[in-house]
């Protein structure tokens, strides 16, 4: 732990709220007037839609599916690209985000796993410091979706409301239960092995990639829900692993 240097000593300014972008979206796409629901209208494409801000490394974009519509293959799209939607002209965006609008900007993305767009999914993606995108459906494992995000520059997340997907809403993370962690009893801690935030159970786990494990899984999991930064050194957290 002793090789990496301490970060600034100071809060972090709170995040704005996740929307969609206001201009940017696909010609289908239809947003409610808080620019938390995208519809897309019509046919199986078209319905491309961005964040209306950079999201951070680790940081988690949670939507939740609200409609499908049989009759067309494939499902929703997420990821990151470099495109700042403040630039694009909405008439200028092609019909679908793989693999047009991927090989017209720097833009990584990749499709859900079948069962994982079904109405009423929550919906969690991000990318790491190492250029990792993931992304984990409720409550089950964490899956990479795909490697080589070019990192160092700002990422918009972008979403593609595509084929049997018909609607998608923006959700705040912490408002929705995601791990098992929640629900699993914890071991008492014996003297000397509390977790340092609750100082009742046992901290027996690890946050990466800083490497503390003054934590129990209770605790470090909604560290990672809520603010995704160590306590401890306030590093941004990619995983938490059990020591």
């Amino acid at each position: 732990l002793g090789s990496r240097g301490a970060p600034e000593a100071h809060n972090p300014a709170p995040r704005e709220t996740l929307r969609f972008h206001a201009e940017a979206k696909g010609a289908q796409v239809r947003l409610d007037a808080e620019r938390c629901t995208a519809h897309r209208r019509a046919t199986f494409h078209d319905g491309i839609v961005f964040s209306q801000r950079p999201v951070r490394p680790g940081e988690r974009v949670a939507l939740r599916v609200l409609g499908q519509e049989e009759g067309w293959c494939g499902g929703l799209r997420v990821g990151f690209t470099r495109l700042d939607p403040a630039r694009v002209s909405a008439p200028s965006l092609p019909p679908f985000v793989c693999p047009d609008l991927e090989q017209q900007s720097p833009t990584w993305a990749a499709v859900l796993p079948e069962d994982g767009a079904l109405p009423g999914n929550v919906v969690r993606f991000w990318v790491n410091r190492s250029g990792r995108l993931f992304a984990r459906v409720n409550a089950g494992p964490r899956l990479l979706l795909r490697e080589g995000v070019l990192m160092g520059a700002p990422l918009w997340a972008v979403m593609d409301v595509y084929g049997t997907t018909k609607a998608i809403e923006l959700v705040f993370p912490s408002t929705v239960p995601w791990t098992l962690s929640d629900e699993t009893p914890q071991p008492e801690a014996a003297a000397g092995e509390e977790c340092a935030i609750c100082f009742h159970r046992a901290a027996n786990t690890c946050l990466l990639p800083c490497g503390h494990t003054d934590f129990c899984s209770y605790c470090a999991w909604r560290v990672f829900r809520d603010s995704a930064r160590c306590p401890v050194c306030r590093w941004d957290i990619e995983a938490v692993t059990p020591t």
